[in-house]
């Protein structure tokens, strides 16, 4: 094995281009046991901001302290009313105006640090799931839709918020409940447990409440994920929507899509409908238990009438947490839904990883070796079938096949975006399973035939793998693009937004920004990926010539169907059925190679005639308008069912 030059084992800290962090990671993570209660799991993530909470908490417990002693004044003051004691009522009176001033104050800090929680936690989890997001797999994206994982990035963590915010409310009014029920035991037991015997009734009809409300809740978090899903392919499908004119079929898909969603919280609301009024009514019936009977005693001077005014306003106190208990039962069962949503993505292991003695390639060669080596996006179906090619460092070969035979799973396999399932991929003589994924995509780049361009200026666009590169190291690659004339006619220039993906720019022009951006990172094994379909002919050799000086001491490998491209070779490869078939310079296989020039001739929209070549693989050929034929345009697949890796993930 050649030797190269590698970090040393095990270094994660490896950046190619140190990026600052933006902000503070999160405190801790969710908790990986599966087997706990879904709150459970959730606690080392809350029980970061046990400052925060416990100020919430003693501040809530304080105020829901002062709010339970103020019918105890209120009787105080009636009987001293009664008793026609003015110093009484003064006393009364100013204690009253305290505990209103002290409720003011300490119940805004308990309302401001339990809201404070629930925006932390949100915003922790969020950066916990995309951080999560980014590691995993490109098989995860190839069977998730892009809806659902939109979908439990906001509405279900917006779920969770919501019940770490007014959960404790709800904890606290049941604080409440206590301290005025532990006040009505000690003043009469029996008068407090006339107020208490409707409560049983509460407690069973919430059970069935939770019962039905649960499942429809998780149905609900789900529908609304297809319902992102659609959303989400109309907006960046819009174009192929209206030269279709299915606007309207589309508008019916939505349309059914909503009517789903409406029949779970149709169901929902019928559920509340017939739960909650039990729920919230039959505490009532104890005040007017309590009123009969309190009054009797009143009547018999068992109790003062502050007494009785007393527990009237206690038995309000008691209602409270009912009254809310529909809210948060409903509102408790959808976290709880969203909360398992949630941790289905976080549970997700990631295929990909770097192996514990996985090493950096810091001064790479460009050496590249594919060792008989199988892979299938389903294992019942190879790509790719005992695979052997040995490219050396420097060297520029073209990899040319039908649709369907595997071209772009070489380049996926070489970057790792799937590992092989028999053999082995190899940069400067190491695995790349053996290889840190952060080096290794350094290392190689690739240029795609459907470029991604991210919401954000071009000059930004084209620094991506260089978030620090210079204006004048920006310029020079484009320049090299053959991108900067263009760039240079928008309004803003470099500082010019592009549209989402990139769409307010031309596919030759998003193409050779892709182009810029890779040869801005400067890779030692450049991948052009059918990387010049999008552009006219005279840009493409302007960019051919470019590339000429780009690739010299940098291994190429160049997956192409047009002879223009090819051309850029030194040595063509022929793939058929996932392996190799042929090999040699272009005028070698146009001599001896039916099945090459049978695939030239299927991807060119011109004439083959006057072709013509000499020893050393130089062509020259007559030319005719741009005009690929019979090839997919949408990135998604290569003709093998290969999932494309970016967006939607299919």
């Amino acid at each position: 094995m050649t030797a190269v030059d590698v970090g040393p084992v095990g270094t994660p800290d490896f950046e190619p281009v140190a990026v600052g962090a933006q902000y503070d990671p999160p405190p801790a993570g969710i908790d990986p046991d599966q087997t706990k209660g879904w709150m459970k799991r959730l606690w080392p993530l809350v029980g970061a901001y046990r400052r925060t909470m416990l100020i919430g908490v003693v501040t809530g417990v304080v105020a829901l302290a002062i709010q339970a002693a103020v019918p105890a004044l209120g009787r105080s003051a009636v009987d001293a009313a009664i008793e026609g004691n003015r110093q009484a009522l003064w006393i009364v009176f100013g204690l009253t105006a305290a505990f209103g001033i002290g409720r003011l104050v300490f119940g805004g800090v308990y309302r401001y640090q339990l809201f404070k929680l629930g925006w932390n936690v949100e915003t922790d989890l969020r950066a916990i799931m995309y951080e999560h997001l980014t590691r995993l797999s490109f098989s995860y994206y190839d069977r998730t839709q892009s809806g659902e994982v939109i979908s439990r990035a906001n509405s279900d963590i917006r779920s969770l918020q919501l019940l770490l915010a007014f959960g404790p409310l709800v904890s606290m009014n049941v604080l409440m409940f206590v301290m005025a029920l532990g006040f009505m035991l000690y003043v009469h037991p029996w008068l407090a447990l006339v107020a208490l015997a409707p409560l049983p009734g509460v407690y069973w009809f919430g059970l069935k409440f939770r019962n039905e409300v649960f499942p429809l809740s998780w149905v609900t978090q789900a529908r609304m994920a297809d319902l992102a899903t659609i959303v989400d392919e109309n907006v960046n499908g819009t174009r192929v929507v209206k030269s279709f004119a299915a606007e309207e079929r589309q508008i019916a898909l939505l349309g059914r899509s909503a009517q789903r969603i409406q029949w779970t919280n149709v169901e929902i609301a019928n559920s509340r409908s017939r739960w909650n009024p039990l729920i919230e009514s039959l505490p009532r019936l104890g005040t007017a238990m309590v009123v009969l009977y309190g009054g009797w005693l009143a009547i018999e001077g068992v109790v003062s009438i502050g007494t009785l005014l007393a527990f009237s306003a206690y038995v309000i106190m008691l209602q409270v947490p009912f009254r809310m208990a529909g809210f948060m039962l409903m509102q408790g069962q959808r976290a709880s839904a969203a909360a398992q949503r949630i941790y289905e993505i976080l549970d997700e292991e990631p295929e990909i990883v770097d192996s514990p003695t996985a090493v950096d390639i810091v001064h790479p060669r460009g050496q590249v070796d594919f060792e008989q080596v199988s892979f299938g996006y389903n294992p019942e179906t190879p790509v790719l079938d005992d695979f052997t090619l040995h490219i050396e460092p420097g060297e520029r070969v073209a990899i040319v096949g039908s649709t369907g035979s595997g071209k772009s799973t070489v380049a996926r396999l070489l970057d790792r975006f799937y590992d092989v399932d028999g053999g082995s991929v190899r940069v400067d003589g190491l695995d790349v399973r053996e290889v840190t994924l952060r080096s290794l995509r350094h290392t190689v780049g690739l240029v795609l035939d459907e470029p991604f361009l991210f919401s954000a200026s071009v000059h930004n666009n084209i620094a991506y793998g260089r978030p620090d590169a210079s204006r004048s190291d920006v310029v020079a690659a484009a320049v090299a693009a053959q991108a900067h004339g263009f760039i240079s006619e928008l309004t803003h220039g470099y500082d010019s937004v592009v549209g989402e993906r990139g769409y307010t720019l031309s596919g030759g022009q998003r193409q050779r920004i892709a182009i810029a951006r890779t040869l801005l990172a400067n890779p030692k094994v450049l991948v052009l990926d059918d990387a010049t379909s999008a552009i006219d002919v005279t840009v493409e050799e302007a960019i051919h010539t470019a590339l000429q000086e780009l690739m010299a001491n940098r291994t190429t490998i160049i997956i192409a169907h047009r002879l223009s491209t090819i051309s850029l070779a030194e040595r063509v490869v022929v793939i058929d059925q996932g392996r190799v078939a042929n090999m040699g310079t272009h005028a070698e296989l146009l001599a001896t190679d039916p099945h090459y020039v049978e695939i030239l001739a299927r991807h060119s929209d011109d004439e083959m005639g006057d072709v013509s070549g000499n020893g050393d693989g130089d062509r020259t050929r007559r030319r005719a308008p741009d005009a690929e034929v019979g090839r997919s345009r949408t990135g998604f697949s290569d003709g093998t069912g290969d999932p494309w890796l970016f967006g939607n993930g299919r």
